[in-house]
């Protein structure tokens, strides 16, 4: 918002003339007429938004923290793989993430997300140098919302597929399978839980952005 240009005004006020005769007094009475000046002088008032651009930068920041955790989910989903030491003559027991549809969604969930806060990242730069753009706030909060929904999904799916390789199901006599796979369920996990930094960090995001949209 533009400051407003201080200034000043003067407002001359003049009393209107005396008629002697009305009044039954001579002339020498009658003068040159009163004015009286009243000078009114304008506030300058501070420019308003340095917080928006402060918004602006922590929003930056936000962005590659959200893009290291995201890229860490990924990779680390991405490389889960556990082969047991023992085997049969005929095969032998052997996990990996792509085993399981939960965790291929996972990392292209998680590798969209990453990707779209990297080609973010130059529309955040320029809400740091226009902190007052409403336009690019708005495509900015529609495309973190799109990217936060995909990520939760994700991370849901993959960590209810957790939570069954931890404990099983009895009622569906599905056995933890943890307590052999050990390494494949410490990665998983982490990955998991990387994930849901991720969203959490989409919600900063967010509402960051919603801040920022509010008028001065």
């Amino acid at each position: 918002m533009d400051s407003e240009k201080s200034g000043e005004a003067t407002i001359t006020i003049q009393e209107p003339k005396t008629d002697p005769k009305r009044k039954g007094i001579a002339g020498s009475g009658a003068g040159a007429p009163a004015a009286v000046v009243v000078t009114t002088k304008a506030t300058q008032q501070q420019p308003r938004g340095g917080w928006k651009k402060g918004i602006a930068i922590f929003d930056f920041v936000l962005r590659l923290c959200a893009i290291a955790t995201g890229l860490a989910a990924t990779g680390i989903m991405g490389t889960t793989e556990q082969t047991l030491p023992f085997f049969t003559q005929f095969f032998q027991f052997h996990a990996k993430y792509n085993d399981l549809p939960t965790f291929m969604f996972f990392v292209f969930a998680n590798g969209i997300a990453s990707g779209y806060l990297v080609l973010s990242l130059p529309f955040s730069i320029i809400c740091i140098v226009r902190p007052h753009a409403v336009g690019l706030r708005l495509l900015l909060i529609i495309l973190d919302t799109v990217a936060m929904a995909l990520t939760i999904a994700a991370a849901s799916a993959a960590a209810a597929i957790v939570y069954l390789a931890h404990n099983g199901n009895s009622n569906a006599n599905w056995n933890a399978i943890c307590q052999q796979f050990n390494d494949f369920c410490q990665q998983t996990s982490t990955a998991v839980v990387a994930s849901f930094i991720t969203s959490a960090m989409f919600l900063f995001l967010i509402v960051l952005s919603a801040f920022a949209l509010r008028k001065n």
